[in-house]
Parts: structure tokens; sequence; C-alpha cells
């Protein structure tokens, strides 16, 4: 055997393709596991060992961690590692505030929840799981729990089959919980609808029509209920995904955008409303204002509606998941779906254009939006930094390599243990990126083994593309002279967000103990 597939880029690309012969996807890869001639599984993750968990996002990414590093955790049956050091490259989550966090999170003062609480407001959040942690975490700041007053609601998404295979998901429970928090006479109502964003990724291009028509008829129907009952409704979105339905190639688009979104208030006293365009920072300073509420000194947007007092006692705010502004042809669908009630809403109700990527929702110029920046910018009611930015400058400016939480996990690991570096396969995604475990390679001259845990992506990568990436990346590794690959899992196991920890138990005991699919 060579070098260099000793890598086991080699060998884990052509697991990964008999995986696809058998009908098998990125997202959904079932675990695979290397073993050495002796059918020994290699590298795995074990008590006194050095890990690195390379995503930066945080639902996603906080069942593995429970299983990984909680002495009382009771979901599924493994040997808890208690001299094990498992580094976090962000907070997932406040219960992990006493982990090795290299980059500590920005936390949001002032949130637009935070403030209607203190105003002695009820308010109701609302969304299916595969959003929920965005009218929650992300939209409150960071926060996990509740304000006072506040009324969280998760209604679980799909399970056991394809998402682009039930286009719909829950959104016609969500719709009926968000028209009950109607009748319950809310102050403020948020909810999120998951369609455009979750359907988008995938590359069915019926599925993503059968979803914007669903958002169509839901987005008409609530907001119609809700105004009807004196609620002031914007709809807007956080970003762009399923207005692209092909890339430049004539692929299936599959990835977020950097499209505008729109925003639309309806006045339920049909009052005449003037707005001016601007970025997802403004609509917190706009929920505000309608509620005659001041803004704080921490909101540094401003209010999208320059009608003067233009102001509600209640107020529901509408957030449409991956739904820009398209190119208005066969290639953008929501103009190809039969949308008429959403069309009908753009024509009839005062709406405007919101700026939702790049530096103007603390991204990097140029990039797409996500449903993290999105949301944490129309909650904080300004630019909010992200993770990607703070880090991509820490590797620009050198201090990635200065981490003292990195370097300390590396410096055990010389001492005793492996180095393990839990791996996101993409170049760019707001859960990671293949960068920051290459980077710490770089890093770990002298530790006798650094081990690559892949999880595949399968959403910002291109269908199919996995196999070429590995290849890509054992021949960095190999320029490095050090890292070796030895599982890999979808993304949709080993990141699950719904309470799902079967799913999470495949990943954890394919990484500590070599269970699923054994390769060489």
């Amino acid at each position: 055997m060579s070098e260099q597939v000793s890598r086991g880029g080699e060998a884990l690309a052509r697991a990964v393709e008999a995986a696809y012969a058998q009908g098998q996807t990125d997202y959904s890869l079932e675990p695979l596991a290397r073993v050495d001639e002796s059918g020994k599984p290699v590298g795995k993750i074990k008590d006194g060992d050095h890990v690195v968990f390379c995503c930066r996002r945080g639902e996603r990414e906080i069942e593995l961690t429970e299983a990984f590093t909680e002495p009382g955790f009771d979901k599924f049956e493994r040997a808890y590692m208690g001299d094990l050091e498992f580094v976090i490259m962000t907070m997932y989550h406040d219960k992990f505030k006493d982990l090795p966090i290299a980059f500590a999170p920005e936390k949001v003062q002032m949130p637009l929840a935070q403030v209607i609480s203190e105003a002695g407001l009820r308010q109701f959040h609302c969304a299916e799981s595969e959003k929920y942690a965005h009218v929650t975490f992300f939209f409150n700041g960071g926060r996990n729990e509740p304000f006072p007053g506040e009324t969280d609601l998760r209604v679980p998404s799909p399970k056991g089959i394809p998402f682009d295979q039930k286009p719909e998901l829950s959104l016609p429970t969500v719709a009926e919980k968000v028209k009950g928090a109607v009748e319950e006479g809310y102050d403020f109502i948020l909810t999120n609808f998951a369609n455009g964003d979750v359907i988008g990724h995938t590359a069915n291009t019926q599925a993503k029509l059968a979803a914007a028509a669903t958002v169509s008829k839901y987005v008409s129907e609530v907001t119609q209920y809700a105004k009807e009952r004196g609620y002031v409704v914007a709809v807007t979105a956080d970003h762009g995904n399923i207005e692209a339905l092909y890339d430049a190639k004539g692929k299936p688009h599959v990835a977020h955008t950097t499209n505008l979104v729109p925003f639309i208030v309806i006045d339920p006293q049909g009052r005449s409303v003037a707005l001016r365009d601007g970025r997802l920072g403004d609509v917190a300073p706009t929920v505000l204002s309608v509620l005659g509420l001041s803004k704080p000194a921490e909101m540094t947007g401003e209010s999208l509606i320059a009608t003067p007092d233009f102001t509600n006692k209640k107020m529901m705010l509408l957030i449409l998941d991956g739904w820009g502004y398209g190119t208005h042809d066969d290639g953008d669908g929501i103009f190809l779906a039969d949308t008429p009630d959403w069309d009908g809403m753009l024509r009839t109700y005062p709406n405007c254009k919101l700026r939702a990527s790049g530096e103007d929702v603390g991204l990097k110029a140029g990039k797409a939006g996500n449903s993290e920046a999105g949301h944490s910018n129309l909650g904080a009611g300004r630019v909010v930094a992200q993770d990607d930015v703070r880090m991509d400058t820490a590797i620009q400016d050198g201090s990635f390599k200065r981490n003292p939480v990195f370097l300390h996990a590396i410096e055990g690991a010389k001492k005793s243990g492996d180095l393990h570096l839990i791996a996101y396969l993409t170049e760019k995604s707001s859960h990671g990126c293949i960068d920051y475990p290459l980077m710490l390679t770089e890093m770990a001259e002298g530790v006798e083994h650094v081990y690559y845990h892949i999880i595949f992506d399968g959403r910002s990568t291109e269908p199919g593309s996995a196999p070429a990436m590995l290849r890509a990346l054992e021949e960095k590794l190999e320029k490095l002279g050090r890292g070796e690959i030895v599982d890999g899992v979808g993304r949709g196991i080993a990141l699950d967000r719904d309470g799902n920890y079967a799913k999470v138990q495949k990943a954890y005991d394919c990484m500590t103990r070599g269970s699923g699919t054994q390769y060489q």
C-alpha cells in the first residue's frame, strides 16, 4: 500500500462510491469505518484522547456532543469517557459552557424578544423542528431559555422519509398552531415556514415547485387570519434558496443564494404604508416601531416603515425560510410554481426588498446568507458578526494558530492519546469548512496520530461530489505529512437536531467502535 493511500482518502472514496451504487446519498450516508488488514477498526476515539469537533453552528451539533461529554447521558448505551478532552468550535448550547470552546460566541445584547418581554408583552415563537432553533436560540441572541412571557412551540418535522417526498413538511400543523396563537391574543407572534430552505436543498425540482405552492397557500391563509383579528403582519425571509432551480451548468441548484428577500407589510386598518429597502437587521426596529416600543441603543438598524405614527397593539412576523427574489423565468422555482396567493400579496400589499447576504448579515462579502445569520440579524436589529467571519479572520491574521484551546488539545495529544478531528467535508457551509481541520493538522506537528472522522455534507456540496473531495483532501494531507481519514457518515445521521438519537448512535458507534460498513 502506498503512503498516499494510507492517508485513507482513496479508500473512503471507493467505499462512498459503493454506497452510491446502493442508492445512498451524501446527506444520509450510513456509517463507513476503515479497518486494517486484520479487520481491526482504525483510529477510533478512546478515553484519554483529544477531539476537536470542527463544526461551528450550534443546533445540529448538540446531540453528538452530548454523547461524548455528558456523564449522565442516557439516550443510548455508551461508556462515558471521563478523561476525553472534547473541544467544540463554538458554544453549541449553554449546557456546554464548561467545555473547552475555541471561539466563545458573541452574545447579542437586548434582542427583540427581550425588549418585548421587558415591556410586559406576551409573545409566541413557533416552527417545525428543522427550524425551531432559529426562532428560539438564534433569534433570541444565543439564548436557549425563553424570556418571561415567551411561549415556544416546536412542531416535529416529518421522520423516516426523505423530505422531498413530503414537500409540505409540517407546514399545515405549524399554520394551525400559529392561528391558535392569534386566537390566544399574543402581542407578538413569530413563526418560520421551513419549506423553501429544506426542500430547496434537494435536487428534486417537482418537490420544490410543490413546496413553493404550499408556502404560497399557507402564507396567505395565516396572514389573512391574523389580519382579520387585528394584527399587523410582516412577511419576510432569512435568505434565498428555492427560487434558484439550476446552477450555471444547468444542474439542480441545492444551496443558498445571495438574492434579495421580500418584506411585506399587511395592515388590518388598511392604512397607507411607506416602506424603504434595507437589510435584515432593520426588521426588529420595525417590529418595535409598530408595537410602539422604544428601540434600545444596542439596535443600530432602522425601521423600514417611513409612515409616521404607524403603530398597532399586536404584530406577527412570518419568516419564509430560503425564499428570495429570483430571475422570474423558468429557472425560478417561485415564479414557475403555482403561487397565485403569493403573487397576489406582492401586488396588493406594500413591500420592499432586503439584503440578506454577505456583509449585510455579518458574513464575508459576497457570501450567501444562511438561516443562522438571517435569524440572528432579524432578532438582534443589527448586523451580527458570524462565526465563519470570526474564524476566517483568525486564520488570516494568524490567531487561529495561537488559539489557546487548540494548542492545549494538541499539546495534550503529544503527551498522551491521539488527536481526532471531526471534520465537515465542504468548502462552504454554515456548519463548517474543511479548512479548519486542515489548519489544525498543520499545527499538530509532533502528534503521532491525527485521525479524521468525516461528516458528509450533501447540502452545500453538489450531489455525488464526496469522492472527489476526499481524494483532494488526501492530497492535502499528504503534503502536510500527517493526518489519516478513518471513517465517514452523512450529516443527516451525525448532525441530527430532531431528537433522533438512534441516528446519532450510529455516528458515535462508528467513531468509537468502528460500527457500520467496514472497508480497507
